[in-house]
């Protein structure tokens, strides 16, 4: 268990004090126009003090109409700057990395939130969800990267792409919810091609030591296992990123569908090739014990 508190590092050259990180927990604190408010700081500063490694912001949503739940903090617009800023030197003063989750909840944004139709990879009238035109899937790709490079100027040390959940990356990756047929659908290097394009981007754009993490989930909203490894695989061999970030619900629970049954979803990511890029993993993970189980499977 002693692992657990050594640091680690990087491939950009940023390091951890330790493998604890804080995930993004959604908390519904932030002030209405997703500028950060003091609750916000008494919730996430109190964290690095105790000493995780890693601090992650609750998901922050790139477009103001890709808000998820009430007070979500938000990174679309410059005005979000500061409360970062003045965060990520808190959270550094007392020793910890800060991550901004990058969050679009697409066909999930509740429509009285957002004050319109919600919209996602494809149309869907019983849910009141309209699909987003070629040219606002690219304004999104563009915004995702944007809001990286406003983390990276508020002093922040790295970004995490929200592509779990059923959120827009992930309503895209299932062929459940995207039902396109350009160049955002049907094969699986389509439906990868706005998570992979939001990577690039932020690699291109922002320094080569921001640390920039992925994370996905391999089950549930229509995904399939073998795909989300398949894209994992594809995350880790191009090495563009620091960190692939995988929600598991359960670490230790054998997957949802009976063919990839028989061994825990853990060991599902723990052996893949991953060169220099770090694995971590999230889910019903409550006591030493258990991890210092994630850390023993890999």
């Amino acid at each position: 268990m002693t692992h657990l508190f050594e640091p680690i590092a990087f491939p950009g050259g940023a390091a951890a004090a330790n493998r604890f990180m804080l995930a993004p927990l959604t908390h519904t604190m932030s002030s209405e126009d997703g500028t950060l408010s003091p609750e916000d700081f008494l919730w996430l500063v109190p964290r690095a003090r105790g000493g995780f490694g890693l601090i992650t912001t609750a998901a922050a949503h790139v477009q103001a109409s890709g808000q998820g739940f009430p007070g979500q903090p938000g990174i679309f617009s410059d005005r979000h700057v500061a409360g970062l800023s003045r965060l990520a030197e808190a959270v550094k003063t007392e020793g910890s990395l800060l991550l901004v989750q990058l969050h679009h909840a697409g066909a999930r944004s509740p429509a009285d939130l957002i004050a319109g139709a919600p919209a996602g990879p494809s149309d869907n009238p019983e849910k009141g969800v309209r699909a987003l035109g070629l040219a606002e899937v690219e304004q999104l790709t563009e915004d995702f990267i944007t809001a990286a490079e406003r983390a990276q100027r508020a002093g922040c040390d790295g970004v995490e792409v929200h592509g779990a959940h059923g959120y827009v990356i992930s309503q895209f990756l299932s062929p459940a919810m995207n039902q396109r047929s350009d160049r955002y659908g049907g094969s699986l290097e389509n439906r990868a091609r706005l998570l992979f394009d939001v990577v690039a981007g932020i690699r291109a754009r922002c320094r080569s030591d921001f640390l920039l993490a992925v994370r996905i989930s391999p089950e549930r909203f229509g995904l399939r296992l073998a795909e989300m490894r398949l894209v994992a695989e594809r995350l880790l061999a191009e090495g563009l990123i620091d960190l692939l970030d995988v929600s598991l619900w359960d670490v230790f629970k054998e997957p949802e569908e009976e063919e990839h049954r028989g061994r825990p979803l853990v060991e599902h990511f723990a052996g893949l090739e991953r060169g220099g890029v770090r694995l971590g993993v999230a889910g019903k993970v409550n006591s030493g014990a258990d991890a210092a189980r994630c850390m023993e499977a890999g």
